[in-house]
């Protein structure tokens, strides 16, 4: 299925879908080696992000985030790439600098688990 939203952050990526319905905060709830979500009060508690097409409908905390997701990036350990419901301007930021594509405001919702290729230069996801 295609779908088509709004382009954040320019790229192509191909990955399994981990999707929570709870924002994310990068600064104190992701390793920023590792990928591994730390925040023991998120669902995805204990799982790594890293490699993965990380749905979320958008970050929250310190603007310090944008720079978790670069450090991410630089240990291997990035998504794949971000879909938000709503990018707000620590994850776009985070995303753009560190070079992974992004993209919001779907026209469609997107399961958990499937394999889906972002092409965040048209703003569509396909899965």
């Amino acid at each position: 299925m295609l779908l088509s939203g709004r382009c954040i952050s320019k790229g192509t990526a191909k990955g399994e879908v981990m999707k929570t319905d709870v924002p994310i905060s990068f600064l104190g709830g992701v390793d920023k080696k590792t990928g591994v979500i730390i925040d023991k009060s998120h669902p995805l508690y204990g799982k790594s992000i890293a490699g993965k097409v990380l749905v979320f409908p958008y970050g929250k905390g310190s603007t310090v985030g944008s720079y978790v997701l670069y450090a991410l990036s630089r240990n291997g350990n990035a998504p794949a790439a971000i879909i938000n419901k709503e990018c707000e301007t620590i994850i776009a930021i985070g995303a753009i600098i560190s070079g992974i594509p992004a993209v919001d405001r779907l026209n469609g919702v997107i399961p958990n688990g499937v394999t889906a290729e972002v092409s965040a230069e048209n703003g569509t996801v396909n899965y």
